[in-house]
């Protein structure tokens, strides 16, 4: 896998979790209440989920590498824009318009991994794309805060937004794969997608997950930060969680050659379930540390076999798939957020936490099982 794509997904995730730290920091500044700005956030992950379709469909006609660079390069203009915000409306506009943009990164590198590694070393490969996810994160986590916590939130998405500039300029080097769907009709790949039963089995799966794993990423720092602990402390112990992506990532790429994907899938959901029943129990810093970095096993564990699984259930409209999982994920992400908003601003994280706990069983159940029935595309058994 080129090290761009690592790239790719480290500017990324970046952006996707640096506002999490800085929930509390932004409703001071504007002066609204935090329900508000979660919302805001709500819509980045809104954004994010109903333009993978779109930017799917940009790629079969234009190309991988082409569409990541012009997304990237509105995603920079957005991000900048919303540095400069004077309200809380403004900055909903100019994250999600951020959150439309940047959709387009990952699932347009897990194509390309789709397209150009043999399915047989494709999960490692995934899950080495996570490295760059878990730096991401672990960035997020402890910059955002901190910088949101000495200087400005502001800041922060000047930065990314000239990181993503700066990886226009990288990803013109990156090899161009063959474009061989570029011949298909705007319906046809959508209607495939539609009609097959497996695939909208993967993506419900998809649902559900933002909803457990996303959702709680983003309440986790403001969870944190309820309990007294500062903004800096709330995002350091929500970096553990990147770290852990990163640890885990080698170990779990290992278990992928000789694991079958659903028994990777029910060790993700056990560790998802046993981390969103400790935040149950208490948000403390050093119990959401623990918590941080059961999701991060459950991320790389379950996540990258979700995604593996979306890259083969349909190799013939594989960018729609994938564009659709990763549009299903946040879309769960955007509904959690909404749905959390208020009891985030009672601060009901108990109540949070312990719905998420019941998602996390309910889904490690259906996906562990459909993934172990799962008839691959050759007629045998998925691996």
């Amino acid at each position: 896998m080129p090290r761009q794509l690592q790239v790719v997904a480290f500017v990324s995730t970046l952006d996707r979790f640096a506002m999490p730290p800085m929930l509390i920091a932004m409703a001071h500044d504007f002066d609204v209440p935090l329900s508000s700005i979660i919302n805001a956030a709500g819509v980045y992950f809104l954004a994010y989920g109903l333009m993978q379709p779109v930017w799917g469909m940009v790629s079969d006609r234009v190309g991988l590498v082409k569409t990541m660079r012009v997304a990237l390069a509105l995603a920079a203009v957005s991000t900048i824009a919303a540095a400069f915000s004077g309200t809380a409306l403004t900055l909903g506009i100019a994250r999600g318009l951020a959150g439309a943009c940047f959709s387009a990164a990952i699932p347009a590198s897990l194509i390309y991994i789709g397209d150009t590694v043999p399915s047989d070393r494709r999960q490692p490969e995934v899950t080495r794309l996570m490295a760059g996810v878990a730096l991401g994160t672990g960035l997020a986590s402890v910059g955002a805060g901190t910088l949101a916590e000495f200087t400005s939130w502001r800041l922060v998405f000047v930065l990314t937004g000239l990181f993503a500039l700066v990886l226009i300029v990288t990803l013109g080097r990156l090899t161009r794969p063959p474009m061989t769907r570029e011949n298909a009709g705007v319906l046809m790949p959508l209607m495939a997608v539609v009609r097959s039963g497996p695939t909208r089995v993967v993506l419900a799966l998809a649902f559900l997950e933002g909803m457990v794993l996303l959702g709680v990423l983003t309440l986790l720092p403001a969870a944190v930060e309820a309990t007294g602990a500062s903004a800096s402390v709330a995002g350091t112990v929500t970096a553990v969680y990147g770290l852990a992506v990163l640890g885990f990532a080698r170990l779990v790429g290992a278990m992928a050659r000789r694991t079958r994907a659903a028994r990777l899938i029910a060790l993700g959901a056990c560790a998802a379930a046993a981390g969103c029943a400790l935040l149950t129990v208490a948000r403390a810093p050093v119990v959401a540390l623990v918590a941080a970095g059961l999701l991060g096993l459950a991320w790389v564990s379950m996540h990258s076999s979700l995604q593996t699984w979306a890259t083969e259930v349909l190799p013939g409209v594989r960018a729609t798939v994938v564009s659709a999982f990763a549009g299903a994920l946040f879309l769960g992400s955007a509904v959690s957020a909404k749905i959390a908003g208020g009891f985030a601003e009672a601060h009901r994280y108990a109540l949070i936490f312990g719905w998420a706990t019941m998602l996390a069983v309910i889904l490690g159940l259906f996906a562990t099982l459909g993934r172990a029935r799962w008839i691959g595309p050759e007629g045998g058994p998925g691996p």
